[in-house]
């Protein structure tokens, strides 16, 4: 890939003193003059809850005309206006201009499947895009991995919102061969996520959301790693200390 389609997010101007977003430390990285930059076609936002990872992200997603609520850019329905206001405020420096693309959120996956079948009106002509039947006749992950497998058609910008939330440890494995596959046909993927699984994905770039900011680090240094790792290699020493009264 000669070309990211996104090459970085900055702030442009600041949102209202009262708003919740000047909370929010992503926003106050970018606040500092920061900017997010993207130098690989896989970037994983990575850390707590609270520190504004699935935020950004969103803003990325709508500032680049994305449905909040998921799906492509011609998705236009809304269910319930929830999304910050972030999207206003940011400036997206953009390298080229993908052919395909799709934002797709694990919590809203329910309300894309139902805006796809009454877009599609029991023609049939849409669902094959997405599989051949409804997402709704199948599970959570088959949905998610069907929307991947059949929708992502590469050269394209695909945003991806907490997948581990949907799949389970075998079905992130076939996510990750699927990134691969959308990788080598000039995609790039922007993916928060709290799956060290996931973040292991070779070569990809991940970006830490904390209390101070956002950072880069590598795989092994994260805590998800570490945690994880702690956990495995000795369970119940680990739930002997949680657990004892």
């Amino acid at each position: 890939m000669e070309n990211l389609y996104i090459s970085g997010v900055s702030l442009v101007s600041e949102p209202q003193q009262d708003m919740y977003l000047n909370e929010i430390p992503a926003v106050r990285f970018l606040q500092a003059g920061n900017t997010v930059k993207f130098d690989t076609p896989v970037t994983f936002f990575v850390g707590e809850n609270g520190t504004g990872k699935s935020t950004l992200l969103e803003a990325i997603a709508v500032a680049y005309g994305f449905n909040a609520e998921g799906g492509s850019r011609n998705f236009r329905f809304s269910t319930v206006q929830t999304h910050s206001e972030l999207y206003r405020h940011i400036c997206l420096a953009k390298r080229a201009y993908p052919k395909d693309g799709f934002f797709l959120r694990a919590e809203s996956l329910y309300n894309v499947a139902s805006n796809i079948d009454a877009l599609d009106n029991g023609e049939a002509f849409l669902l094959r895009s997405y599989g051949g039947v409804s997402l709704h006749q199948m599970s959570h992950g088959e949905s998610f991995l069907s929307i991947v497998q059949n929708r992502f058609g590469g050269n394209g910008l695909y945003l991806l919102d907490e997948p581990e939330a949907a799949l389970s440890p075998s079905s992130l494995l076939t996510l990750m061969a699927e990134i691969h596959l959308l990788e080598q046909a000039d995609s790039q993927l922007i993916i928060a996520t709290h799956s060290p699984i996931l973040m292991a994905y070779p070569g990809a770039q991940i970006y830490v959301f904390s209390k101070d900011g956002i950072q880069k680090q590598k795989y092994r240094d994260t805590e998800h790693y570490q945690i994880t790792k702690r956990f495995l290699d000795n369970p119940d020493r680990i739930l002997k200390i949680l657990l004892d009264d």
